[in-house]
C-alpha cells in the first residue's frame, strides 16, 4: 500500500486507481465506482444518473461529471473502503464547556440526546440565535464517551469555519477534523468532523451520529446527491439529526409520515422575541437609492454595525458607489460567493474593522455579530425567498447584550415573499410568548 494509513479508509470510499495501491490489507473492500448499465451509468458516489453519450471516455469508458470536482469517478478508477471500527481514545473530560443552557434549551437538549443515543432521526426546529449549537453539546458529549464517530456538516464554508473554534472551545480535549473544498488540509481520522455537506461524499458508513446544521440552506435543500451522501454517510443504524429555523416541504413531509421525530425551541437563549421586519417603499432603486436607506445607516455609523443586503452581485458596484458619495469616512466594503477575500472579509468585521457590509444572500446565515442592525435593499426581488428573509432578519438580536434590534426591508412593490417572512417571524414571537 502507498503511504496512507489504514485508518484513512476507515467509513470511507477512497478514490484511486489499481496501480497506485500495493500491499493492500485483506480486508479491504474494493468497489467499482460506476455502475454501468443498458442505456446509462449510475455514479456510486453520488448517485447520479447519466446517459452512456454524456459520461463516455475514450475505449468504452466512464467518468461522472455531477462529483468531478471531488476528483474524477470513472471505470477506471476504485473505491478503496474499510468499514468504521470506532478505534478512538476517550479523554476523562469531555465537554469543557463552561456555559449554562436556559430551562427551554435544557429541554430540548435533552431530547437531542436521547435521541442520538438511540440513533433517531430528528429535527431540531428552533428559532434563529436559540442556541442550537450549544444545545447539541450533551448530546456529543455522551455520544463521545460512548466511543461513537460524530460528524457535524452544513451545506456552507462560512458555518463549518463559525463552528470549528466553538466546538474546540466546547471539546478541548477532542481532536476535530475540519474539512471543506477550501482547505488544502491533510484528511485525519479523527473522533469528530466538521465539514461540508458535499464533503459527505466522501464518506460511506462512517457515522454513528451524523448532524445537519442549516438543511435548508442552499446548496444542501432539495439537493438529491447531497441528500443521498448524507444517508450514505451513517452506518445502517445512525442517528441523524437535522438543525433548522426555517424547515421546508421535504421535512414537513417527513415529521407527516411519521419518519422524523421533532423538537422545537420557539425562543431565543436570552429569553427574547425575534425583531420583527419593517418595510419601506424603495421606488426604481437601481436609478436612485432611497435617501431612508442613506438616513437609516448614517444614523447608526459610529454606534452600530450593519449588514446591507443586495439581491444581485450585480447590484453590488452600484450600491458601493452611491455610498463613497453620499456616506463619507464609512469603513465598508462589498462581499459574495466568489469573491475571493470573502473569508478574509467576514473575519475582518467580526475584527470591527468595518461599520457594514454590503452583500449577496450568502451571509443570509452562520456568521453571528453581537451587535448588529440589517437592511435589505430590493428584499421583493425572487432571489430573496421567504426562508432566507427570515433567516436574514435572524442575523439581529443574538446577542444577551443587545437582544433586539432593526430589521428594515426596502421594497419597490409589495411581495410574497416578504409578507411571508413577516408571517413566519410573528407567528414564532406568537409561540415564544408562552414561554415567557
Amino acid at each position: 500500500m502507498n503511504r496512507m494509513e489504514v485508518s484513512h479508509f476507515y467509513g470511507r470510499q477512497v478514490l484511486a486507481y489499481p496501480c497506485e495501491m500495493d500491499n493492500l490489507p485483506s480486508e479491504i473492500q474494493i468497489i467499482d465506482p460506476i455502475e454501468i448499465r443498458s442505456t446509462t451509468i449510475r455514479c456510486r458516489r453520488c448517485n447520479q444518473i447519466i446517459k452512456k453519450p454524456d459520461a463516455a471516455l475514450p475505449h468504452h469508458q466512464y467518468y461522472c461529471p455531477t462529483c468531478i470536482n471531488l476528483g474524477r469517478v470513472s471505470t477506471l478508477a476504485k473505491f478503496y473502503h474499510l468499514p468504521e471500527p470506532n478505534q478512538f481514545e476517550i479523554p476523562p473530560t469531555i465537554l469543557t464547556w463552561q456555559g449554562q443552557l436556559s430551562s427551554l434549551q435544557t429541554m430540548a437538549a435533552q431530547e437531542v440526546a436521547a435521541s442520538m443515543a438511540h440513533h433517531d432521526h430528528r429535527l431540531l426546529w428552533a428559532v434563529t440565535g436559540a442556541g442550537k449549537t450549544e444545545m447539541i453539546f450533551p448530546g456529543l458529549a455522551a455520544a463521545i464517551k460512548r466511543g461513537e464517530r460524530l460528524a457535524i456538516a452544513s451545506p456552507r464554508v462560512d458555518v463549518c469555519l463559525e463552528l470549528y473554534p466553538r466546538l474546540q472551545e466546547a471539546f478541548a480535549n477532542t481532536k476535530i477534523a475540519l474539512s471543506h473544498g477550501r482547505q488544502p488540509e491533510q484528511y485525519h481520522y479523527w473522533q469528530l468532523t466538521i465539514c461540508t455537506t458535499h464533503q459527505l461524499l466522501r464518506f460511506y458508513q462512517a457515522f454513528d451520529n451524523l448532524i445537519i446544521d442549516e438543511v435548508d440552506a442552499f446548496p444542501y435543500a432539495s439537493n438529491e446527491q447531497l441528500i443521498y451522501a448524507t444517508h450514505q454517510a451513517i452506518k445502517p443504524t445512525g442517528g441523524l439529526l437535522y438543525l433548522t429555523a426555517t424547515p421546508g416541504p421535504a421535512l414537513f413531509k417527513q415529521i407527516k409520515k411519521h419518519q422524523l421525530k421533532v423538537s422545537y425551541l420557539p425562543l431565543r437563549y436570552h429569553g427574547h422575541l425575534l425583531p420583527e421586519i419593517k418595510v419601506k417603499r424603495a421606488g426604481r432603486w437601481r436609478h436612485r437609492l432611497p435617501k431612508s436607506l442613506i438616513q437609516w445607516i448614517k444614523h447608526r455609523l459610529g454606534k452600530l454595525e450593519m449588514l446591507i443586503f443586495v439581491p444581485h452581485v450585480a447590484d453590488l458596484a452600484y450600491v458601493e458607489t452611491i455610498f463613497k458619495e453620499q456616506i463619507h469616512q464609512a469603513r465598508f466594503t462589498t462581499v459574495h460567493a466568489a469573491d475571493p477575500q470573502r473569508l478574509e472579509k467576514v473575519q475582518a468585521m467580526r475584527d470591527h474593522q468595518y461599520d457594514f457590509l454590503i452583500t449577496t444572500t450568502i451571509l443570509e446565515r452562520g456568521v453571528t455579530l453581537p451587535k448588529i442592525d440589517v437592511a435589505v435593499l430590493g428584499a421583493d426581488d425572487q432571489v430573496f425567498s421567504a426562508s432566507a428573509l427570515v433567516q436574514i432578519a435572524g442575523r439581529v438580536g443574538r446577542s444577551s447584550e443587545r437582544p433586539g434590534g432593526d430589521v428594515t426591508f426596502w421594497v419597490q412593490e409589495p411581495a410574497v415573499n416578504v409578507k411571508e417572512a413577516q408571517r413566519q417571524i410573528k407567528q414564532m414571537n406568537r409561540r415564544g410568548r408562552h414561554y415567557q
